[in-house]
């Protein structure tokens, strides 16, 4: 295949973030080609939690997180790890993280995470609809779920700020609550219950459902790990993976944790950690659940999903290489007996995937500023599958007309 057969555009990744960007921009009438060593979905984007969180502002980064993490670290049911091994590894990173939990950049990351946001259910929905997925995107409440007033107030700030941004919300205690999700311990007798949200009872599957849209439509799924770029006259001319070259024209770089290493090919180092997830889903778990349910103070969320239950968190800094720590898992078992006396966690099926978090808690979205045929969608965090169709049509945007409404300012690549 010479460069005139290629497609229009190229896009590395078959995640949520990469296949939204391939309906959005087949939508707008491109030939469009995806590339991933694995099929659609099979990896970070199929065991996430599976909400649409509106709500999910709130970077990781908050002031005052860091006097917590000796806590969180030393805490045998705590939501955090971090090998001695890995730590040299991540002392770059970790302190450009540290410098981002200053009051002045919590208001900045905060102000623009909320954009990427703004109606993400609403766009889920559409998306959805448009590839006749609709049984895997749903809407919903989210709850955030609290033992009391105290440890709702001990949360002021993040509930301050998206109150500042228009999220709307109700607050649920006692009987109210517990009229909604029986399962919940009555230990825990306060909720804040999320407006215009949602979630996926499948998040694999609506990615796969998505891809099998995109490939009826004409686009075309190419199996290949990606290694590096040809450079031709200052622009990548072709894509070289282990299993073929496949000219280009325009390229999108969604490859979740694995973008920074092809990013710095064509001059950008990104700090990008693989912040690595848990989850567990019990088959029979003896209780139901309606809605999605974070609870604040262990930092996991339980989502009623197509195959019983799944409780997602956790976060481990290990890299993309090391082996998952399975045993990790029995944090979120202990959690979840805590939140429904009634569940049976007998049947657990245990899952780790690589979550793109960048320093500053925000994405990479926008052209390259060194190579015109090149665009980042990358670096989202927790809020991948949250932010995806937003993401995805900005890309279409910038790719069939050369711009977009939002600023992009904040995400991009040449920031750091």
């Amino acid at each position: 295949m010479d460069r005139d057969q290629a497609p229009d555009i190229t896009v590395i990744g078959a995640g949520i973030i990469g296949i939204s960007c391939a309906v959005q921009l087949q939508a707008r009438g491109l030939r469009v080609a995806v590339i991933d060593k694995l099929a659609p979905g099979d990896t970070t984007s199929h065991g996430n939690a599976g909400v649409f969180a509106v709500c999910g502002c709130i970077p990781v980064a908050t002031p005052g997180f860091l006097w917590t993490v000796p806590r969180l670290l030393l805490d045998p049911l705590g939501p955090l790890s971090l090998p001695l091994n890995y730590l040299p590894k991540l002392a770059g990173w970790g302190t450009k993280f540290a410098l981002n939990t200053r009051m002045e950049r919590f208001r900045h990351i905060s102000s623009a995470l909320n954009p990427l946001l703004e109606n993400a259910t609403e766009l889920h929905l559409q998306q959805a609809q448009m590839a006749g997925a609709e049984q895997w995107a749903k809407a919903s409440p989210y709850y955030y779920l609290y033992k009391d007033q105290a440890a709702y107030e001990a949360d002021k700030l993040a509930w301050d700020t998206r109150r500042s941004f228009g999220i709307e919300y109700e607050m649920l205690q006692g009987e109210a609550l517990h009229s909604r999700e029986e399962a919940i311990s009555d230990q825990f007798n306060l909720a804040v219950a999320l407006k215009h949200h949602g979630f996926s009872p499948n998040p694999g599957q609506l990615v796969k459902a998505l891809a099998e849209h995109f490939v009826r439509q004409g686009g075309e799924l190419i199996t290949g790990e990606v290694v590096k770029f040809a450079i031709s006259d200052g622009r990548p001319d072709s894509v070289i993976t282990d299993r073929g070259i496949y000219p280009l024209n325009k390229v999108v770089i969604a490859g979740g944790a694995w973008s920074a290493r092809l990013a710095e090919q064509l001059g950008h180092k990104v700090p990008l950690e693989s912040e690595r997830g848990y989850h567990v889903e019990l088959s029979d778990p003896g209780v139901e659940l309606k809605a999605p349910i974070m609870f604040s103070a262990g930092k996991l969320v339980a989502t009623p999903m197509e195959g019983g239950i799944r409780l997602a968190g956790l976060v481990e800094f290990g890299g993309l290489k090391a082996d998952p720590d399975y045993d990790f898992c029995d944090r979120l078992l202990h959690h979840a007996r805590t939140l429904f006396p009634g569940i049976n966690t007998r049947q657990a099926i245990k899952w780790m995937g690589h979550r793109p978090s960048v320093s500053d808690s925000l994405p990479v979205i926008g052209q390259c500023p060194r190579h015109d045929n090149v665009y980042y969608a990358f670096g989202h965090q927790h809020m991948g599958l949250s932010m995806a169709p937003r993401t995805g049509h900005i890309i279409a945007d910038l790719v069939s007309r050369g711009d977009c409404e939002l600023d992009l300012s904040p995400y991009r690549i040449d920031r750091f």
